[in-house]
């Protein structure tokens, strides 16, 4: 096996051809660095984003030099940037992916159709790129559109977090400007409405569970594994997000030394991440896997982000007449109790009456509140209990705003935001079905870790019934 010093000058020596400089500046939005429109890049040599220092534009040049993998951030000068990302995930055996690639990617064919066939029916075009575990598509907004602007007036954005936007943040000390942050939270709704059209479209058709974020599923054939949508990004703040680069090398399982031992470490190959380019699923495993061919495909294939402001404008209009829609006008309908009544609104819930899960949850929120299962599993019971779904994310974000050793978490990411945003998700597949409500029950409750209590006086089932009886 080559050292670390070895792979790293492997890396090097990949990053120094032309065609993989100029595609990855390219992605960035400018023909030169100086012409880029991101606001900043991100380096690391594990990728770990979340603790990565945003750099300016030209640094990406030294991460070239360190063999680093590159992610820019969402945040851009000229547009408005969607992300869709799909993945498949393993709860057990988190180098499944990694170690039978063909088998990972054969699963995800009903939902990577699903989007083809969503998007095209809008008349949407995104850069397809291929990953480590699954699927990247991008395309964009122009913010000088009326796309743009209709998403502006229909963003949900408090006070609080245009406070938080009109910061000065690194690494230029730049604000984000207020129709920027709500025509970003008007994108996270669509990418919701979107996510729930391709979980109905490629349900049936799909061999594991289909989930709108990570949510810990069931044992299945190998393990609890699931096909993510993942639209997380749109939880937190435009800032603080980031996507990976095209022809970056990708260094995520290199960097879970704490989920894999070092000899599986060492089994899976060194990989790149890719653009879907005339090449079919099984060619593109070959080629992500050889920094040789992805440098010759790198010479031929554009990774420019397409403006697809006409077509998101189509999907927009189809999106303000659905049920999810008018939920999440229902959902937006009530106002949280501020942060000085909380002692006596939200403090006031009897956890006692709860069942221990839910109260286990709520008494040690740090970190399975955090968790979207177990986000998922508050939301459920305590709308049953008949919550406004705004005021469990209430009940959230008064966790996430207490002591519970959080860390500079909150420092970095929105509370609130986080609170609305996974709330809204899980609320809203309820409304509008797109949640059955199968695994609402103590078995599946207890295979996914959140029950460690035999002598329960609760029962999940009679909480579904109560939730089906209300909606």
């Amino acid at each position: 096996m080559p050292t670390p010093d070895e792979i790293r000058e492997r890396l090097r020596l990949y990053y120094a051809h032309d065609a993989v400089r100029a595609r990855i500046v390219e992605f960035l939005g400018g023909t030169f660095l100086e012409q880029g429109t991101c606001e900043y890049v991100l380096g690391s040599p594990t990728a770990a984003f979340s603790t990565a220092t945003p750099r300016p534009r030209s640094a990406v040049l030294e991460s070239f030099e360190q063999g680093e993998d590159i992610a820019r951030a969402l945040w851009d000068h000229k547009r408005l940037l969607a992300h869709l990302d799909v993945e498949y995930v393993n709860g057990e055996f988190v180098a499944e992916p990694y170690l039978d690639p063909r088998r990972t990617f054969q699963l995800q064919i009903p939902v990577v159709r699903a989007i083809e066939k969503i998007l095209l029916g809008v008349g949407i075009s995104p850069l397809h790129q291929l990953t480590g575990r699954g699927h990247h598509f991008v395309w964009s907004v122009a913010q000088d559109s009326d796309t743009f602007r209709r998403l502006a007036a229909l963003g949900p954005v408090s006070e609080g977090m245009l406070q938080m936007y009109a910061q000065p943040h690194p690494p230029h000390g730049h604000a984000i400007r207020a129709e920027l942050a709500r025509a970003f939270a008007g994108l996270g709704l669509l990418m919701e409405y979107l996510a729930h059209l391709i979980q109905r479209e490629a349900g049936a058709e799909t061999q594991v569970p289909i989930q709108l974020t990570d949510v810990e599923v069931g044992s299945g054939e190998r393990g609890r594994e699931s096909i993510v949508i993942d639209i997380s990004e749109y939880a937190d703040p435009l800032h603080t997000r980031v996507i990976r680069v095209p022809f970056s090398v990708y260094l995520k399982p290199q960097g879970m030394a704490g989920a894999l031992s070092e000899e599986m470490i060492r089994a899976v190959p060194l990989m790149f991440q890719i653009p879907m380019f005339e090449i079919s699923e099984t060619e593109a495993i070959e080629v992500m896997r050889s920094a040789d061919l992805t440098a010759e495909l790198a010479s031929r294939a554009a990774v420019r982000i397409p403006d697809q402001s006409g077509p998101v404008g189509v999907l927009l209009e189809r999106y303000q007449s659905s049920p999810l829609a008018a939920f999440h006008g229902r959902f937006y309908s009530q106002e949280q109790h501020p942060p000085e009544r909380w002692p006596e609104t939200y403090d006031r819930l009897d956890l006692h009456e709860l069942p221990n899960c839910v109260r286990d949850i709520l008494e040690n929120p740090n970190d399975r509140l955090l968790k979207p299962a177990g986000i998922q599993l508050v939301v459920r019971v305590l709308m049953a209990l008949g919550w406004h779904p705004r005021h469990v994310a209430g009940l959230i974000r008064s966790k996430y705003e207490r002591d519970f050793h959080w860390g500079t978490r909150w420092l970095r990411y929105n509370a609130a935001c986080r609170a609305d945003a996974y709330t809204r998700l899980f609320a809203g597949q309820i409304a509008t079905g797109a949640d059955s409500l199968i695994d609402f029950n103590c078995v599946s409750n207890r295979e996914k870790g959140y029950c460690g209590h035999h002598n329960c006086e609760h029962n999940l089932a009679d909480y579904r019934d109560l939730l089906l009886s209300r909606i």
